[in-house]
């Protein structure tokens, strides 16, 4: 039997296969060099860049929990002119996309870090980030209300001509309401989803566990979640969907796809398992060849239900 084709198109991003990293469990590419071939990826999804430097938040900003991490790491970044300067001429190297994640403390800033990078031919698209729980400006508070989630989606639309890729909050009543405003502000795709807010507490101490006292909970414990947030989102827009959330084996991203995802990104088992990406890529291409598909595009949106 032929090898089933794996390259997929999301707007003008061209991948080799429908497998990327989910931005901030992948640093910005140098630090997975050494054990991960970035050229095997269908993309590289970078740390969240806004317009200037952030430090983030305090320690701890991480705690693992009996089905997956919380995080608060409060997206640390060099800012646009920082990446630019410190990892784009490494990223030139590869033949592989490069998806940077771009946030705000105010709206503006989303227009603002776009000018900035437009320029590098490196950048192949943007991931909007709207919906992350771990900071206290900007982030969620953008993606949790149609019309505020729509101004920014036409902002950077305005600022590029290269694909957009709004990632959504799981905490809405109807994704379907966010994924077809998306598509009506002219984005190329979307994510989802981000990490869900939740919490952990020392039982002795009486503390929260994170120095934010709250964080985003990713690994295995949110992929139901994601899975039918994906599912619904599906039914509402006809754009490509990048599925995320607790992506361990094949068999996980498989089932994103099937629900209606074009392509996945892996997280946090990064954290665990750098190869996971390979055996998620490689997991796919057999699961194609032996359900005798020609494309693995002829994955998506086969749930019946």
């Amino acid at each position: 039997m032929n090898k089933p084709n794996l390259s997929i198109k999301i707007g003008s991003m061209e991948m080799k296969n429908p497998v990327t990293v989910a931005s901030g469990t992948f640093g910005y590419g140098p630090e997975y060099a050494d054990l991960v071939d970035l050229n095997r990826l269908g993309a590289i999804t970078v740390k969240g860049i806004c317009p200037d430097e952030h430090i983030g938040n305090q320690t701890p900003r991480t705690f693992e929990t009996r089905g997956g991490m919380l995080n608060a790491i409060g997206l640390p970044g060099p800012g646009a002119k920082g990446f630019i300067k410190k990892y784009v001429p490494f990223l030139k190297q590869f033949d592989t996309p490069v998806i940077v994640n771009i946030w705000g403390k105010g709206m503006d800033d989303y227009g603002k870090v776009v000018e900035l990078l437009d320029a590098e031919d490196t950048v192949t698209a943007y991931e909007i980030n709207l919906s992350c729980p771990n900071v206290k400006e900007g982030g969620s508070a953008f993606g949790t209300e149609t019309d505020s989630f729509s101004r920014v989606i036409e902002l950077v639309r305005k600022k590029t001509q290269k694909p957009i890729i709004p990632k959504l909050a799981p905490n809405v009543p109807n994704i379907g309401r966010f994924a077809k405003a998306a598509e009506d502000c002219g984005a190329d795709a979307i994510s989802i989803m981000n990490s869900f807010p939740a919490m952990a507490i020392n039982i002795e101490t009486l503390q929260p566990e994170l120095a934010n006292r709250t964080g985003g909970l990713s690994g295995p414990a949110i992929k139901p979640i994601a899975i039918k947030l994906v599912w619904d989102a599906a039914k509402a827009t006809k754009l490509p969907i990048i599925g995320m959330g607790g992506i361990y084996e094949p068999e996980d991203a498989i089932e994103f796809m099937i629900a209606g995802a074009t392509a996945v990104a892996v997280g946090t088992a990064n954290f665990t398992d750098p190869s996971t990406a390979y055996r998620v890529i490689d997991g796919i291409e057999a699961y194609a060849r032996r359900k005798g598909y020609g494309s693995v595009s002829e994955i998506v949106g086969t749930v019946k239900a």
